[in-house]
């Protein structure tokens, strides 16, 4: 049998803009419904609502009455405040199990799904159904393949076609499926009324690629934003992505945030916003820009975004307008407000959105909290007294564990008065949303008022843990931060974040933190507590430096990951205090985060920028490893010549310092570019030099590493066998030191000598080896160069299929670290793809790549090992 699911595309809206007048309307479409699929012998099973499910014995009755039934109602003379009604249906054939008046099993859920997956006045269908269709299709109707696409809840993609039926619209938007990349956070609260708010929104966002909320801290912009482009996601097939902005002040990092919200890579030796311009320029993507009052100066680059990409749409939330040609401003309005003077039935006056909030989050705290007749019309005077300002309502209601709303609405109206007395510049709202933090920080005790201004000074959240450390260092608070923490959300002061490694992370609301910031600057512990915060994220960086290549590698890659804005905070914040050493060491000791993450391009411009301070030109060792790190930056940019001057000014410092081991670390640096350069007997007195100097302090492991890198300098010499005796004892050192990134980074490169001296078995099982320790790191970067030498390897071994597998899978890996160095350019190794293209010719060759690109990771590693 066909299966036909239909429901009103925008039924909700509907209802909310016609009220009583929907039912004539929707009692009309089930009328047009009936009769067209009547006349072809469907039979309607069921109808809920708005939705209908109609089962046919043929195929080709089922897409005529689809086609009919969308005739008539593009034909229909609708109310005016209709304009258009737009009916979804979609279209499977398989069997089905009748139990009692209904159909089950799987065929009739995926009917359902391909359905969900259309859009108003679309018809889609499945394979299936187009089989048995496509040779007696009813005149004036045509097919159209989409394309495969994921649908909720089935295991594989389904082939969706379309209905193309003559005189009616056939141009959609890609279809409603799990295929839409998103990273919009997942909201732990469920969303409160703004129903015409969100319909306005969207429909200025069909007219207006940009799109901006205004209006003071507190209003709700956020959440009505996340909202609208949860509404929007349909629209933009090509992804719907949320860019926080407010951890940054620096304009110039807007690029990079963007870049990294959108999991673009960065392009070494590009700017960012190229690379934006380009990626963006032939794609359907939805922008939420959330707090771009923080970088106002940075609107210029919303502009030109917009400008280079025609399908590109921005929503934008700011306290004020990004004053850029095609905005459109939307000023946010506080939540609907009940009539304190004419109070409705409790079950109409619950659903008000204010006091849906309210209760809402009185519940969270106080999960008997019920509207009643006695306390209704406090909880109305207290949702008036706030403005219907979300956040300020919020914060009241997290009060009601404690208070009664006669009690909450007795405190506020007091608190509100005073403000209303004392600060003449605010605006109603800001002075209302003011009042209602200040009387919620008042009603903290002396304790909780210290430790709420100084967890102000984290950006981007923070753990127990740092909390602390930063907080309560010398245990000066007598009380467990943990549970100070989780007071601090039941109170709405503060929000639990997602869990890093099982640990929760909490983080303030943009407005709430800069009321915090104010009170502590005004305090005695502004001073400390800034160089708290310095000293421990500078201090993480230099713990995480020698744990970035070891065992625990992936848990410090995501715990930076986690931190980065407080670290990028530490390091701007030392620098400006004049604690430049400390924003240089920090830095030069987190570059692998940066190369790792494929974040190149900010480690460039944040090192560059410390090091080009006056107050960072003196020789010092701090602004040494800060240039190391930017010649390793540089070094696997590709960009040899600037890693080249980067190294030598460290090796120049390096050399009028006490300090023999850095001297030896900065001579092994320089000799991999002097190698690269075809310097090579500059690279030997390197060497040299530094073996004198660790033999000299006794550092084995330090002898090793050097001794690995005149292996790299005899490889480029073609002193293959050589090499390979050479490389083998390193790598028995470092097994017996136990590092797992130096084992399989010494088995990379013995991999590559064996190649070259053709001994094709060897090479291969020293991949297989290595890339299996760098799978229990999820070293993505390092498996990347694993696959390329594992795609050359097959090329001389024969197998060209495999070649192209393996280069389509490292494609993949590439993608997001960015366009780094690779084999091809450390080891001069043939590019495996255009040999792999050559032998098996362009159709076999883009079938091998295309499925190399498909592989997941581990796939990938097996596909290296087999």
């Amino acid at each position: 049998m066909t299966f036909l699911f239909s429901d009103i595309e925008g039924s909700t809206r509907l209802v909310d803009a016609l009220g009583d007048a929907f039912t004539s309307v929707l009692e009309r479409h089930q009328a047009l419904l009936r009769e067209a699929f009547d006349a072809v012998g469907g039979v309607e099973v069921a109808t809920e609502g708005d939705s209908f499910f109609v089962v046919f014995r043929r195929a080709t009755d089922a897409v005529a009455g689809a086609a009919a039934a969308q005739r008539s109602i593009s034909t229909e003379p609708w109310p005016q405040a209709v304009s258009a009604l737009r009916v979804r249906m979609g279209l499977h054939t398989g069997h089905g199990t009748l139990g009692g008046d209904n159909y089950a099993g799987i065929e009739v859920h995926r009917a359902a799904r391909i359905s969900a997956a259309a859009h108003g006045g679309q018809v889609l269908i499945s394979t299936a159904t187009r089989g048995l269709v496509e040779g007696s299709l009813p005149k004036g109707i045509q097919l159209r393949d989409l394309g495969a696409f994921r649908l909720k809840d089935l295991d594989k993609p389904e082939r969706l076609i379309q209905l193309v039926i003559e005189g009616l619209d056939d141009h959609f938007p890609a279809p409603r499926t799990l295929d839409t990349p998103s990273n919009l956070p997942a909201q732990v609260t469920s969303f409160i009324g703004r129903a015409k708010e969100v319909g306005e929104i969207g429909e200025l966002a069909g007219r207006s690629r940009l799109v901006t909320l205004t209006g003071p801290g507190g209003t709700g912009k956020t959440r009505l934003s996340l909202r609208v482009a949860e509404e929007l996601g349909t629209r933009h097939p090509d992804g719907v992505f949320f860019v926080e902005l407010a951890p940054i002040r620096d304009p110039s990092l807007l690029p990079t945030t963007i870049a990294q919200a959108i999991g673009l890579a960065e392009a070494p030796g590009r700017p960012v916003v190229e690379s934006l311009e380009d990626h963006l320029r032939d794609l359907r993507i939805l922008l939420v820009l959330d707090n771009f009052e923080q970088v106002l100066d940075g609107a210029p680059l919303v502009g030109r975004l917009l400008q280079a990409a025609p399908n590109l749409t921005v929503i934008a939330t700011s306290r004020e307008g990004l004053r850029l040609r095609g905005e459109q401003e939307y000023p946010v309005p506080p939540l609907a407000l009940p009539d304190p003077t004419a109070m409705p039935s409790l079950g109409a006056f619950a659903e008000n959105e204010a006091v849906a909030l309210f209760v809402q989050r009185a519940r969270a705290v106080r999960p008997d909290f019920e509207v009643t007749n006695e306390n209704a019309a406090a909880v109305a005077a207290v949702c008036v007294a706030l403005d219907g300002l979300p956040l300020a309502i919020e914060l009241a209601a997290a009060r009601s564990k404690l208070f009664t709303p006669d009690a909450l609405l007795a405190r506020l109206e007091k608190r509100l008065l005073l403000l209303t007395s004392t600060s003449r510049d605010l605006t109603d709202r800001q002075r209302t949303l003011r009042g209602a933090i200040d009387w919620s920080h008042d009603l903290l005790d002396g304790t909780e008022r210290t430790l709420f201004r100084r967890l102000s000074i984290f950006v981007g959240g923070c753990t127990i843990e740092s909390a602390t450390a930063i907080c309560d260092a010398d245990g000066d608070l007598g009380v467990d931060i943990g549970d100070a923490l989780s007071s601090f959300v039941d109170k709405s002061l503060l929000r639990v974040m997602d869990a890093q490694h099982g640990e929760p992370r909490f983080a303030m609301l943009e407005t709430i933190r800069e009321y915090g910031l104010e009170k502590l600057a005004a305090s005695d512990d502004a001073g400390p507590i800034r160089r708290r915060h310095q000293d421990h994220f500078a201090g993480l960086a230099l713990q995480a430096e020698p744990e970035l290549i070891a065992a625990h590698q992936k848990e410090w890659l995501d715990g930076l990951d986690a931190e980065q804005d407080n670290v990028r905070s530490a390091l701007q914040s030392a620098a400006s205090d004049g604690r430049i050493d400390v924003a240089l060491e920090a830095a030069g000791a987190i570059w692998r985060f940066w190369q790792q993450r494929g974040r190149l391009a900010e480690g460039r411009e944040t090192l560059e920028a410390l090091l080009g301070l006056s107050i960072a030109k003196a020789p010092t060792a701090a602004r040494a490893k800060a240039l190391s790190a930017l010649g390793g930056v540089d070094y696997w940019r590709g960009d040899m010549p600037a890693a080249a001057r980067t190294y030598a000014e460290a090796l120049d410092i390096e050399r009028h310092l006490d300090d023999p081991s850095a001297l030896a670390e900065a001579l092994y640096n320089a000799g991999f570019v002097a190698v690269l350069g075809g310097e090579r007997e500059t690279a030997r007195a390197n060497y040299a030099e530094a073996i004198s100097i660790y033999e000299r302090l006794g550092d084995a492991n330090g002898l090793t590493r050097v001794r690995e890198a005149l292996v790299f300098l005899m490889y480029h010499q073609g002193e293959y066998e050589s090499a390979r005796t050479l490389q083998e004892d390193n790598l028995a050192a470092f097994r017996q030191v136990g590092e797992p990134y130096r084992i399989a980074a010494a088995l990379s490169l013995l991999s590559g000598i064996t190649l070259r001296a053709g001994r094709l078995d060897e090479s291969r099982a020293h991949l297989s080896e290595a890339v299996g320790i760098l799978q229990a790191a999820s070293d993505v970067h390092s498996i990347f160069r694993i696959t390329v030498i594992a795609a050359a390897v097959a090329v001389a071994q024969g197998d060209l299929e495999r070649a192209a597998r393996l280069s389509g899978a490292g494609d993949t890996l590439r993608a997001p670290l960015g366009d780094i160095a690779t084999p091809l350019q450390m080891l001069g190794l043939e590019d495996p793809v255009p040999a792999a293209r050559a032998g098996l010719g362009e159709a076999t060759f883009d079938a091998a790549f295309a499925a190399g690109r498909a592989m997941s990771l581990d796939e990938t590693v097996e596909l290296v090992r087999a």
